[in-house]
């Protein structure tokens, strides 16, 4: 196969930030269980790895279920701000990247391939992150706040990163690290090449596994996808 008929072949790729580019949860860590012990309570390893994945209001609303207090409206908000600034001021530092991950980035936007990266953090965070990762790689972001409560595993934030590039999803290989976003990118049609970090994902249709990014580059993408 050559490089043009590559590149023709793949018509996006689709990058999950959280766990998958950077190993920011380890951060999110730090965060949430602050935030439970603000609440005077304190977090399971279990209850915690339940959050992989979830955006903000979704884990404003669980760690107050945990506390045992009412998840209204205003503690949710609250409770959203509280987790949102102990996190940017966690992010403001260089995050690690999982192996493999920048090269892999660095590939795609070397062959002219459309990026997209697409995750359930919310802009305001995922701003901080791109001093890390770089802006230079994604043609297009779609965040946690910007999907209209339609958030992973919904197939939402995928479907409207296809949009956003023009390309159809069917003909994209998104790259995740978490059961809520394999569901969401498979259910939006996407080849999912997942990359466990965390928490385990259960195999299903459309999903490929690999231990790492190491070595992926476009034709090994490319290569992910169903023959047509």
């Amino acid at each position: 196969m050559t490089e043009q008929s590559t590149v023709d072949t793949l018509a996006g790729v689709l990058w999950d930030m959280d766990g998958t580019l950077v190993d920011s949860e380890k951060l999110w860590d730090v965060a949430l269980n602050e935030a439970a012990e603000s609440l005077g309570t304190r977090l399971s390893d279990a209850q915690r790895l339940s959050l992989v994945g979830s955006n903000m209001d979704h884990t404003a609303r669980f760690l107050l279920g945990v506390a045992g207090r009412e998840p209204d409206a205003d503690s949710v908000a609250w409770m959203g701000e509280w987790i949102r600034k102990r996190t940017e001021r966690l992010f403001d530092d260089a995050l690690p990247w999982r192996p493999g991950a920048r090269e892999a980035l660095a590939a795609v936007r070397a062959a002219g391939v459309p990026a997209a990266l697409v995750t359930s953090t919310e802009r305001s965070l995922t701003e901080r992150a791109l001093n890390t990762i770089g802006r230079e790689f994604f043609d297009t972001i779609v965040c946690g706040d910007e999907v209209g409560g339609r958030n992973k595993p919904d197939p939402e934030p995928y479907l409207l990163a296809a949009r956003q590039l023009g390309v159809d999803p069917a003909r994209c290989v998104a790259v995740e690290d978490s059961p809520p976003g394999a569901a969401s990118a498979a259910a939006a049609g996407c080849t999912v090449l997942v990359v466990p970090n965390d928490v385990p994902v259960e195999p299903g249709p459309r999903r490929i596994f690999r231990d790492t990014l190491v070595g992926m580059d476009v034709p090994a993408l490319a290569a992910l996808l169903p023959s047509t």
